[in-house]
């Protein structure tokens, strides 16, 4: 690990002040701290923010509040995010350890770089870390890499965990600070598709950092799940996931949320899916023939074609629990 400088302000205004061009926030550091033992990330000055004020749970006027300092831990058990939002509470359970969800920030956990293999590895190329340098998972090893959003300069692994799957999908919002103020971005919108410029993989703008994520709040997205598929049934990450929650009428859906993780290079909305489903019977037939629209575009490479089947299978699953199907 490089050498470097530490602060640690009290306040949001000195730690913006202190952001200058190659500095980086830490919160929990359980990840910013393992890119830097491999040199993946070499900030000149780290930013210590856990002495700011952004933290809190809460409800207010329809949307539930998380500050983006809270422990992945405490949101999951948070008797009002496991009663209005439970979805939110099992993607955190899910995402990863015992000790990492205690150390964990969800604002840091939604700035999540890439887990492929060939970011961090420094005597690889790739064009996240080296813009221009190439991507081997176009011909490598990429059974973990996405199939949709993606561009020829980068297949990377999905960015980023679990808990933004769930946001995305119960249409979240991230408010931002900056020195100019405080500005609101959809998450979907947050994170960019990698295009012509894979290294950019959100909109942040110099300096800003996440303080809040606002989640609306409706009465029927308690009915809701997030399904995870992995290799190993802890401390790994998705082959793909869902979220899913149904708001049924009779037996017909009048509304739904879905979005899926592990397929994507950013958190995947799957709108063509919710479309499909409205004014549909709950049954897993139409479950079935919704998913299909799920992998259009996708762009599997030699050894991820098999996520496409699973992802369809996966929404099914995860349907029939969100909407209480047997």
């Amino acid at each position: 690990m490089r050498a470097f400088d530490y602060a640690t302000p009290s306040t949001v205004t000195d730690a913006l002040d202190l952001a200058k061009p190659g500095s980086a926030f830490l919160a929990g550091g359980t990840t910013l701290v393992d890119l830097m033992k491999l040199d993946v990330l070499t900030p000149d000055r780290v930013i210590d923010v856990n002495r700011l004020p952004l933290k809190g749970i809460r409800l207010k006027e329809s949307t539930l509040r998380i500050g983006a300092l809270e422990r992945m831990s405490d949101v999951a058990a948070h008797p009002v995010v496991t009663s209005v939002h439970p979805m939110i509470s099992r993607a955190l359970l899910l995402s990863a350890s015992g000790q990492l969800r205690n150390m964990a920030s969800i604002g840091g956990n939604l700035m999540q770089r890439t887990r492929c293999d060939y970011f961090r590895d420094v005597t690889s190329a790739c064009n996240k870390r080296i813009p221009g340098s190439g991507c081997p998972a176009l011909t490598g090893v990429n059974r973990g890499h996405a199939i949709l959003g993606t561009s020829d300069t980068s297949r990377s692994r999905p960015t980023p965990g679990d808990v933004a799957v769930a946001f995305v999908a119960l249409e979240a919002q991230v408010v931002l600070r900056g020195k100019g103020g405080d500005r609101t971005v959809a998450l979907e919108d947050f994170y960019r598709l990698p295009g012509s410029t894979p290294e950019r993989e959100n909109v942040l703008g110099p300096g800003e950092l996440i303080a809040e994520v606002v989640v609306p709040v409706l009465p029927w997205t308690r009915h809701s799940t997030y399904l995870k598929i992995r290799d190993r049934q802890s401390y790994e990450f998705a082959l793909t996931s869902v979220a899913a929650a149904v708001n049924l009428k009779r037996g017909v859906v009048q509304d739904v949320r879905i979005a899926a993780g592990g397929v994507g290079t950013k958190p995947w909305r799957l709108r063509g899916v919710e479309e499909r489903l409205k004014g549909a019977v709950a049954v897993e037939r139409t479950f079935a023939e919704a998913a299909e629209s799920a992998v259009d575009g996708a762009r599997p490479l030699a050894h991820n074609a098999f996520k496409t089947s699973l992802l369809k299978r996966s929404i099914v699953r995860a349907l029939l629990d969100a909407a209480g199907v047997r």
